[in-house]
């Protein structure tokens, strides 16, 4: 019999992870099924771009993986039984459940409403494509002058409004943040950020908590009211809760802990990458929710999964941060370079270069999904040998 991989959500992790598996494995021996809502490829990264008008070249999955050996199954996941090592799907075809040996959950994230009361009925997101292209419908509805609010002060709050901005600048763009604008750059970024925002005409309310969200204003935690014709909600992600409903160990937010090797500590026939992982990083913080901590998560898991089943040594290196890449537009971005553990440092680049290199960061992840095995090795650094492995499967690592 064939041990079977099925690997939940084909966003950057778990593309990369099913591709990179299918490479390193033989299909005589492994057979891998890729579970997915959409038939293609997002590029979550570029959601602020799909917003404001900006069309993205489409990326079929069954075009990314034909040849590999992986099978495409469109369908909503709707209950993972780790114990029983099953998965129920939802789809064309009907409702079924998928038995596996090895599970691979990477469902990721979507928005995070923080219990505001409003956000759910009135608020835009940029957490995936139908929320996208919500928010780029209604903003086609608007007249010049009309109030934009960007709700949060993170990378993506930040990309939303300069992009929105820049595409739009007839209409009156606010961005609302909780602390100081761009408080975790060096002070080099964060003149930078203010000057992006002075010059595209943003206005940037700080140390602002929302309390609600109505149809066409914002109310904050002292009872001002900022009049809002579209609400960009970026304050935070939530994992998906299907984890939660899960015997899988969690932690309080809702994401499954894992070991080194990205493996669940409480099932390990079951691995996790992406936001859905809780996984310690350098100085023993968890990784935040992103692609940069995604990414090298599943080259991980991958890795650690192949070797496993062939009695190979499993390489386990720490996921670490180099910089926090933003862009301000098309035309213009930040590189904040950051220390192991993601705590900024002096050093930053910024305008039309920074804006070049965060547009080759996003073309490589892309890049990436769709030639898994060609990416770093994560042989170095620490490696551990393991116990004995399922002897079908032994040598049988290209």
């Amino acid at each position: 019999m064939q041990h079977r991989v099925i690997v939940l959500g084909a966003g950057y992790t778990g593309a990369i992870a099913a591709g990179r598996l299918a490479r390193r494995l033989r299909r005589e021996d492994v057979a891998i099924t890729l579970v997915n809502a959409e038939p293609d490829f997002v590029e979550r990264v570029r959601m602020h771009q799909l917003a404001v008008g900006q069309e993205l070249p489409p990326r079929p999955l069954a075009a990314l993986f034909t040849g590999t050996g992986v099978t495409l199954r469109l369908a909503r996941v709707t209950a993972v039984d780790a114990d029983r090592r099953t998965v129920t799907v939802t789809g064309e075809q009907g409702t079924a459940e998928l038995p596996y040996d090895t599970l691979v959950y990477a469902l990721g994230s979507g928005w995070h409403d923080q219990g505001v009361p409003g956000v759910a009925e009135h608020a835009h997101d940029l957490a995936n494509r139908p929320g996208a292209l919500r928010l780029r419908a209604r903003l086609a509805e608007l007249a010049a002058g009309a109030p934009v609010v960007v709700v949060g002060g993170g990378l993506t709050g930040l990309e939303a409004a300069t992009e929105l901005a820049e595409a739009r600048p007839d209409l009156d763009v606010a961005l609302a943040v909780r602390g100081d604008l761009g408080e975790r750059f060096s002070p080099k970024g964060r003149r930078h950020l203010r000057a992006v925002c002075d010059r595209l005409g943003i206005t940037v309310h700080e140390h602002t908590d929302v309390t609600a969200v109505a149809a066409d204003h914002i109310t904050t935690a002292d009872g001002t009211t900022l009049p809002s014709a579209a609400t960009v909600w970026t304050a935070g992600f939530a994992v998906h809760p299907i984890a939660r409903a899960t015997t899988l160990d969690t932690g309080e937010n809702g994401q499954i802990v894992v070991d080194r090797s990205m493996r669940s500590v409480s099932h390990p026939q079951v691995y996790v990458i992406g936001d859905a992982a809780l996984a310690m990083g350098p100085g023993d913080k968890p990784l935040r929710m992103s692609c940069a901590s995604g990414v090298p998560g599943a080259w991980q898991a991958a890795d650690a999964i192949a070797a496993r089943l062939s009695g190979g040594k499993v390489p386990v290196t720490p996921v670490r941060y180099y910089q926090q890449c933003v862009s301000l537009g098309r035309r213009d971005g930040l590189i904040q370079f950051v220390t192991a553990d993601d705590r900024a440092v002096d050093h930053a680049l910024t305008g039309r270069l920074a804006a070049r290199y965060k547009e080759a960061v996003c073309k490589a992840a892309a890049w990436g999904v769709a030639h898994p095995l060609l990416v770093p090795s994560r042989a170095r650094g620490v490696v551990q040998t393991e116990g004995a492995a399922d002897t079908r499967f032994a040598g049988t690592v290209v």
